[in-house]
């Protein structure tokens, strides 16, 4: 096993540890992550043979590995760490904001921008701009699973790529294989055109699954490694669902401009402010206005997980009771390890209603604090969705000329 997953990592450099030892259990039967024995999704039918696969998975309460075991993070040294948690929190909305940034660290403007250009050169930086709520600006959007065959889950995801409000599209260790999110503007019908994206790519069945409780949102992922990995995070408060019932023409030019990559250049935001015809100042009260109305959530830099040291990001679902749903996912939220958490529709033949989302540097991390969750919530009903891989991660882009048709505002 250990001379195929080297041949797997010579033949193709995106392979890492877990996407070998997903492989390798998709192949030949393995133990899930919570030790419960199965077979393979493709062969998981009644008329599957009931003997016991081989076990290629680790122990099934593994401890979460200590410092020393997790793998180092490239290329980064204490400095950058420092620096990228800081942008994850917020990029300063002033003229001059990697000199404020600089401030707080310690360290020029200068290092600030040299750092920040190396770290978005290496793909560890993703982007640093705005980051919009979905529906606070009037958008529709779900999250979507799709059951596909498993030959033909990589054409599938093609036809799925080239929808621009897709941000999201991961093929995950189920039978429905393929989990993306979808974003239409409110003038479209989002259950219509998840039904036209199924038929183009020859789904065999699908699940829509928008929010129904949302209790949190926003990553932000440990870049020093001396955070505990169960620690609770009380900041992050239980969200409304908003509405984009009052979103402007104003609005709209305003998040056109603030939803693009930041340059990394001291003043940055000079550009934006040029392209509306406004000051740098007037620039940053119309961001800090939309935040206020819980338009805008914050303006940070996205970090990419598996460049970053977080090689291990499952989806946790969880079959929650309907009477201790919110309890249960407030419970779940207070985990900083959870960067997202929802309460979505339940199915006849699914029926996990509550989802999170964990980063980790490992699976034995990933899987330690879905313990800590299942202890704390007394919930033992779950499954760990790996992404074995990502066909597509982006950002919606808000408000483009091609989404909406000619005249809508001026009319609206």
């Amino acid at each position: 096993l250990r001379q195929a997953a080297t041949l797997m990592l010579q033949e193709r450099a995106s392979y890492n540890d877990l996407d070998v030892h997903l492989w390798l259990r998709g192949a030949f039967g393995a133990r899930t992550l919570s030790g419960e024995a199965v077979m393979p999704a493709s062969d998981a039918t009644e008329s599957s043979p009931s003997t016991a696969p081989l076990n290629l998975s680790t122990p099934a309460s593994p401890s979460p590995a200590s410092e020393d075991e997790r793998p180092p993070l490239p290329h980064l040294d204490a400095r950058d760490q420092e620096l990228l948690n800081a942008a994850q929190e917020s990029i300063p909305l002033t003229e001059r904001p990697f000199a404020a940034l600089g401030e707080t660290l310690g360290m020029s403007e200068a290092e600030v921008l040299d750092r920040m250009r190396r770290l978005m050169a290496e793909g560890v930086i993703r982007q640093t701009s705005a980051i919009f709520d979905t529906r606070a600006l009037g958008y529709k959007s779900s999250l979507i699973a799709m059951k596909t065959g498993k030959e033909h889950a990589d054409a599938a995801a093609e036809v799925l790529n080239a929808h621009p409000g897709i941000s999201h599209n991961y093929l995950r260790n189920h039978e429905f294989n393929l989990w993306f999110t979808l974003a239409v503007p409110p003038y479209k019908d989002l259950e219509a055109e998840k039904d036209r994206l199924a038929e183009r790519a020859g789904a065999l069945k699908t699940w829509l699954l928008p929010n129904l409780e949302l209790y949190k949102i926003g990553v932000s992922l440990d870049m020093t490694g001396k955070k505990d990995l169960t620690r609770r995070d009380n900041a992050f408060g239980q969200r409304d669902i908003q509405s984009g019932e009052d979103i402007t023409l104003d609005d709209v030019l305003a998040v056109r401009e603030l939803q693009k990559d930041l340059p990394l250049e001291a003043r940055p935001f000079l550009a934006e402010a040029d392209a509306l015809g406004v000051t740098e100042d007037a620039l940053f009260d119309i961001a800090r206005a939309l935040q206020a109305r819980k338009k805008m959530r914050r303006f940070s830099s996205i970090l990419h997980h598996r460049k970053a040291g977080y090689k291990a990001n499952p989806m946790v679902v969880w079959r929650v009771p309907a009477d201790r749903a919110t309890e249960v996912g407030r419970q779940m939220a207070s985990f900083a390890a959870v960067s997202h958490c929802y309460r979505r529709p339940v199915y006849d033949d699914w029926p996990y209603s509550h989802y999170t989302m964990i980063h980790g540097r490992n699976a034995p991390d990933c899987r330690a604090i879905a313990e800590a969750i299942a202890r704390e919530t007394g919930v033992e009903d779950y499954l760990l969705l790996y992404s074995t891989k990502e066909y597509k991660k982006t950002r919606v882009e808000y408000f483009t000329e091609d989404d909406w048709p000619e005249g809508y505002f001026a009319r609206a």
